[in-house]
């Protein structure tokens, strides 16, 4: 019987496989397993070679979810789903840049997400790689994460995708989302640290504000797509991709571009708090220097004084005056008042 798998250690079957759907052509949703994803796969393909001519959308197809942090997951993508060497090149080469490129008669796609339960840490990013062909989508992902997530939920609860490359739009789309709700994320805390700003309540904010801004820097560079590779692919897609998949693509794309402006304002935002607050820690440090070397200037003639009354030498002045002690202090206060004039009377 297939299942949506919640397995032991890993949270996948034997295989890697966290979970598999079959979206027929139509008439709703199926669940598979490992096993039957095999069984599937080699029909699907099977009725390809005999209508080839198809469109995408006209056969079922097939959405395998793996954990790669499997050790069995890899093996079994090689072994059974057929996917293009591209792709496991693409797994192994540690690049981690957003991007959708055309291999051969497949789609490969690298995307950034955030950890199902990110903390608004730059560390909780992770990849999903993907690859898509007419019949069957593979994911797979390291650690949880949010949008994959969402599809699943949203698939659960009886969402029909029309093709492989719109659950990639679908996908895509659930990414922004997450991504808008980042921003509305640090954009709140931005503005609560600017109200403690403005109320003088600095504590650790400039602290705060560069976690935030190494946190938007890391997903702006992790998650713009390559601009030459989505336009190589949109110009010229796959035979097998529909003109409206081809259109929804393109949209999903803008939806990222419009995000990743958001978090260049959000940056520049942050950039000018941190100059804020910077200039008032220098101003408080200018301020304290000031009272040291004022403290420091108006001690001066006393220590000179002393230093020099303090000798044990003969000829000592005033040493036997019966007024001596009240005259020395009088000469102190004298030239105190006048240090203490020559510092203020700038100020």
């Amino acid at each position: 019987m297939a299942t949506d798998i919640a397995a032991s250690g890993y949270g996948a079957d034997e295989s890697g496989l966290i979970c598999g759907y079959v979206f027929n052509a139509g008439s709703g949703t199926e669940l598979i397993d490992s096993a039957g994803a095999v069984s599937r796969l080699a029909s699907l393909r099977a009725a390809a070679r005999e209508s080839p001519d198809v469109p995408a959308g006209g056969h079922a197809f097939i959405w395998l979810h793996f954990n790669l942090a499997h050790i069995a997951a890899e093996r079994w993508l090689a072994r059974h789903a057929g996917l293009s060497e591209t792709f496991f090149e693409t797994l192994r080469e540690g690049l981690h840049s957003t991007r959708i490129e055309r291999a051969e008669a497949s789609l490969i796609a690298v995307i950034n997400d955030v950890h199902f339960d990110f903390s608004f840490e730059p560390s909780d990013i992770s990849t999903l790689w993907i690859s898509v062909d007419k019949h069957l989508v593979v994911t797979a992902r390291q650690q949880p994460l949010r949008s994959i997530d969402q599809l699943r939920t949203a698939v659960k609860h009886g969402v029909h995708m029309r093709s492989t490359v719109e659950l990639l739009e679908r996908l895509m789309r659930a990414q922004a989302d997450v991504l808008v709700g980042i921003v509305r994320g640090v954009t709140r805390r931005i503005d609560e640290i600017e109200d403690e700003l403005l109320a003088g309540r600095l504590d650790a904010k400039r602290a705060r504000l560069g976690v935030l801004r190494r946190l938007l820097v890391r997903l702006q560079r992790l998650l713009a797509p390559e601009p030459a590779a989505l336009f190589r692919l949109l110009q010229h897609p796959p035979d097998w991709v529909a003109e409206l998949d081809v259109r929804e693509l393109h949209q999903s794309t803008e939806e990222f571009s419009v995000v990743l402006r958001d978090m260049s304002a959000l940056q520049e935002r942050i950039k000018l708090l941190q100059e804020e607050i910077a200039a008032g820690v220098n101003e408080d440090n200018n301020r304290s220097l000031f009272v040291l070397t004022v403290v420091t200037v108006l001690a001066l003639p006393i220590n000179i004084l002393a230093g020099l009354f303090g000798m044990n030498v003969g000829g000592i002045p005033l040493a036997q005056h019966e007024h001596g002690f009240w005259i020395v202090v009088g000469i102190v206060l004298s030239f105190t008042l006048i240090a203490g004039w020559v510092a203020f009377r700038k100020k």
